[in-house]
């Protein structure tokens, strides 16, 4: 049983040092959830709690719903975001605001609409108003008077006259992220959020068929290339420090780290203890089985 046990870790070892399951999730670049695997760009961004994928930024915790890696796009769910079911108000959501650094490397996509509930009229996003046109308008076909349609509007007894009545801003204002740069509740003044995202080519029929959560696009900001020549010499791309601090891309070979490919006759960086290999730990898992059966034997 030990042996079998044994064997089944260099299956598992032997296999890219970096690609990682959680739950029915794949990890892969640019991403990585073990230190030292993907784009540094990506550090410190996903974790895996009890097969659940979480995705960290600074306005909060998201579970991952998907990576679609062909279309290069994650999409999360905010637990308390309002959808066409659920109002949830009282500046609980968490939003989306990234760290200024992550900026260049994800944004929420053109297609995700983000319904601000609730914003006080003191909210940036009203200031100017009424000479000032406000940000509020329809986005991939979804709108606020659609949204507001949903029964979960009639559970709440929580409704505003619209701009039409002069009665003060709208309950519900639709915005695109590129309108106001980040979703930060406390910030913007508003109550509460909804979000959702079209990938259909035609109109919805309305809000109870849309995809509610966030859909965020993400760029691997011109090192492309360099992982693509990494994989073609049997490398995982990774990073790792460099010297003089900061991080540089790297391209994990069995034996050493480089900053090129496997194939390459440059120097070796030098073994970064925090990325795992999988044939030298395959190695040493096939010394310590010999030993065991040689042990077993004697005794």
């Amino acid at each position: 049983m030990k042996i079998f046990i044994l064997l089944t870790l260099i299956e598992l070892c032997v296999v890219d040092a970096c690609r990682s399951y959680c739950g029915n999730i794949t990890v892969d670049y640019p991403f990585g959830i073990r230190n030292g695997c993907g784009h540094p760009g990506y550090r410190d961004l996903l974790f895996c709690m009890n097969d659940v994928l979480m995705f960290h930024i600074s306005s909060g915790s998201y579970k991952v719903l998907d990576i679609d890696y062909a279309y290069q796009s994650i999409t999360l769910h905010d637990p308390h975001m309002s959808t066409c079911e659920t109002i949830v108000l009282g500046g609980k959501g968490n939003g989306f605001e990234a760290e200024d650094w992550r900026a260049p490397y994800f944004n929420p996509t053109s297609d995700n609409v983000f319904m601000l509930i609730g914003c006080s009229p003191k909210s940036p996003i009203f200031q100017g108003f009424p000479e000032k046109k406000l940000p509020c308008r329809n986005i991939s076909g979804m709108s606020c008077e659609e949204y507001m349609s949903c029964p979960a509007w009639d559970m709440v007894g929580y409704r505003q006259p619209g701009m039409e009545s002069g009665s003060g801003p709208p309950m519900c204002c639709a915005v695109g992220f590129e309108a106001v740069k980040a979703i930060n509740l406390s910030k913007l003044e508003c109550e509460g959020y909804s979000s959702a995202y079209n990938l259909a080519p035609l109109k919805l029929r309305g809000p109870s068929d849309w995809a509610y959560g966030i859909r965020v696009k993400y760029e691997l900001q011109g090192s492309d290339a360099f992982c693509r020549a990494c994989v073609a010499t049997s490398g995982t791309c990774g990073y790792e420090s460099a010297d003089g601090g900061g991080l540089r891309h790297v391209c994990i070979c069995d034996h050493h780290n480089s900053t090129t490919n496997c194939d390459s006759v440059i120097t070796p960086t030098g073994v970064a203890s925090s990325v795992v290999r999988p044939k030298t730990i395959g190695s040493l898992l096939i010394y310590f089985i010999t030993m065991s059966i040689g042990f077993e034997r004697r005794h």
